[in-house]
């Protein structure tokens, strides 16, 4: 790796594969340390400030494991900007400086890619499938297939509809060389999985990851299975992997997608749906009705029989069975009356493979609806969630309190390298928090620091005399404070809240101040989307931009236009998600400490990564405000201190 990352490495001599080259003792220490955990086949979790170019310092060694032992790597981001940085800059930019060949593919899921034999089929069947407009967008879908390069969704200018789409593309037991290759079509999907194959190196994202790691742990066909195998895993942006975990190990079941489904067989309203295509398919059709009815009617007493706290999105099943399960006898006879169907078709019937994998999702849906109710998962927190502005959307959830034992046993057992990193993994200056709550406490663990000089690119500023956030004449002094910061850098703010409420009225308090100091204030929720918003802050150097919970991280904006960023309120992360509660709840019940076990460790994760928003280059220059003297006036305050870089501090 010296040879590589040292002054007079390989990097340096090429122009740092095309750019300039700047010699950082951390990027060199952190390649070393992944180099040693791939030749000893063990885990390792790195934390690695902004600036040390921790992308290069993984990919050099990981392509260099590879291609040696003839053992594929997998890289695995939570973001899609850093998923295409790593394929369209930094990998191209090494291919010209290594002295060998090694080749990389981009991994999408198979839903990305068109399966022409199922377009195909779509064509003969449309007018059974769609309605005149959507045939419209089928022949348009058709035109751009005898184009495309990829066959890929990202290939179009414009996105097809998703109704249309779901008819089309790879789906697991539809698309496969078997169906796609007796017409003589060439598959998009088995293309791509052709090299992902011959790939030494596959960039995935967490989603994609852990649906397969679940997908895996489940069953033993190769079948579905998307990526090839592979020995060692590399998990950038690491921070986020409890939480896209949970999300895949848990269960979630919603009345948008059990309707959407059923009305892939059969749509009442447009006499639509692959049982249109079937001849004799009244009793199906009938079942079908039958199911939605007593879907629409199930949801319904689900939303009725828990209590909602006002304003809430989610409330928490604590009993099991709470409603009765009416809705199963309706999907068994789906179920019943279209493998009656299937029976009467040849096995080479196209609408056969269609209607057996309808099947195989009804099924899923069955024997999910019964884990929810039966409550079968030990250390499982169960919830329903409540979405929808004209009706309300049900959603039922589960996911486990701790997801550490099954990662334990779904990665850090199944993978004999597995290294982790991100800018922020740990707490005063340690990883045990981070490592514990994932299941991997048997990593090796390396925390550096930054190549930046935050003692002269950073301040940081704490009024002494803030109100309490719970107490009267928080939000005057919130609105005091913000002016004058914001005063202090001429706009240039990045304004994080914990709470849409608050921001909302503090935005609106503020109104007048804004706009008699010619300073535009964007706010979050007020219709812009994310991404919208933050390209306006980008354009305009003096604006001010109020954020909540998704632009604590993932915001880059290097130079002038953030040169200050204020915290209104330590990161507590209120116990009012069903999940949190449990954490909270199963730590307690254990003999442990909550608070300091994770309310804590979680907030000052927190406020390291809201901090890292300001200090994205070695140029950058600015503020960070902390209005909340708790910091000062808690014992606990030293815990949030300790975690950020070092720089001068001036109490207000």
């Amino acid at each position: 790796m010296a040879d590589y990352f040292g002054q007079q490495g390989l990097l340096a001599q090429s122009g740092g594969a095309g750019q300039r080259f700047e010699f950082r003792p951390q990027q060199l220490q952190m390649a070393q340390a992944v180099a040693a955990a791939l030749t000893a086949r063990c885990h390792l979790a790195v934390e690695a400030g902004t600036g040390v170019g921790k992308s290069f310092a993984y990919l050099v060694p990981a392509i260099l494991h590879a291609v040696e032992n003839r053992r594929r790597a997998v890289i695995s981001t939570y973001t899609i900007n850093l998923q295409e940085q790593i394929i369209g800059r930094d990998i191209p930019a090494l291919a010209n400086v290594l002295p060998f060949q090694f080749n990389a593919a981009l991994v999408k899921g198979r839903a990305n890619y068109l399966c022409p034999g199922r377009l195909r089929r779509a064509l003969a069947a449309a007018d059974g499938l769609f309605q005149s407009s959507q045939i419209a967008e089928l022949k348009r879908i058709a035109a751009w297939s005898g184009k495309t390069c990829d066959g890929s969704l990202s290939d179009f200018d414009v996105e097809p509809d998703p109704e249309v789409w779901a008819e089309v593309c790879s789906e697991r037991g539809l698309c496969g060389p078997q169906q796609c290759e007796k017409h003589g079509d060439t598959c998009f999907y088995q293309e791509a999985r052709r090299r992902m194959r011959t790939a030494d190196l596959l960039v995935v994202n967490h989603h994609l990851l852990f649906s397969e790691i679940a997908l895996r742990a489940e069953s033993e066909e190769s079948e579905g299975f998307l990526l090839p195998e592979f020995e060692f895993l590399i998990l950038d942006e690491a921070h986020t992997v409890e939480a896209v975990a949970t999300d895949h190990i848990g269960v979630h079941l919603s009345e948008a997608a059990l309707r959407w489904l059923l009305h892939r067989l059969w749509s009442p309203k447009t006499k639509k749906g692959l049982l249109a295509l079937m001849p004799g398919a009244g009793e199906a059709v009938r079942a079908v009705d039958d199911a939605l009815r007593h879907s629409a009617e199930f949801f319904r007493e689900v939303e009725g029989a828990v209590s909602w706290k006002p304003g809430a999105a989610s409330a928490r099943v604590r009993r099991a069975d709470f409603v009765a399960n009416t809705l199963d006898a309706p999907l068994a006879r789906v179920i019943e009356q279209t493998t009656a169907l299937v029976r009467g078709l040849a096995e080479d019937n196209d609408l056969r493979l269609e209607l057996r994998e309808m099947i195989r999702r009804v099924r899923g849906t069955r024997a999910a609806l019964s884990t929810f109710l039966s409550q079968s998962q030990e250390e499982f927190v169960y919830w329903i969630e409540k979405s929808g502005r004209r009706r309300a959307e049900i959603e039922l959830c589960a996911a486990p309190i701790n997801v550490g034992p099954a990662l334990s046993e779904m990665l850090f057992a199944s993978y004999p390298s597995v290294i982790m990193t991100s800018a922020t993994l740990a707490v005063q200056g340690r990883l045990d928090y981070f490592l514990n709550r994932i299941g991997a406490e048997e990593a090796r663990a390396v925390a550096l620091g930054s190549p930046f000089d935050y003692a002269r690119q950073m301040k940081l500023y704490i009024p002494k005399e803030m109100p309490d956030p719970k107490a009267p004449g928080y939000r005057e002094a919130l609105g005091k404070w913000i002016r004058h910061f914001v005063r202090q850098t001429h706009g240039k703010a990045l304004v994080l809240f914990t709470n849409q409420t608050l921001l909302r009225d503090v935005a609106s308090d503020l109104e007048m101040f804004f706009t008699a100091a010619g300073i535009q204030c964007l706010v979050q929720g007020s219709g812009a989307p994310r991404t919208t918003l933050l390209r306006k802050f980008k354009e305009d150097v003096d604006s001010v931009l109020f954020g909540t919970d998704s632009f604590w991280q993932g915001v880059d904006v290097p130079g002038e236009a953030l040169s200050n960023v204020i915290i209104t309120r330590l990161p507590f992360a209120v116990p009012d998600h069903p999940l949190i509660e449990a954490r909270l709840e199963l730590i307690e019940e254990r003999g442990g400490n909550s608070f300091t076990e994770y309310s804590l460790p979680e907030a000052v994760l927190k406020l390291r990564q809201g901090v890292g928003r300001l200090i994205r280059s070695k140029t950058d220059t600015g503020i960070i405000v902390i209005l909340d003297n708790r910091v000062l006036s808690k014992p606990y305050g030293r815990a949030f201190l300790e975690s950020l870089p070092e720089c001068p501090v001036e109490i207000v």
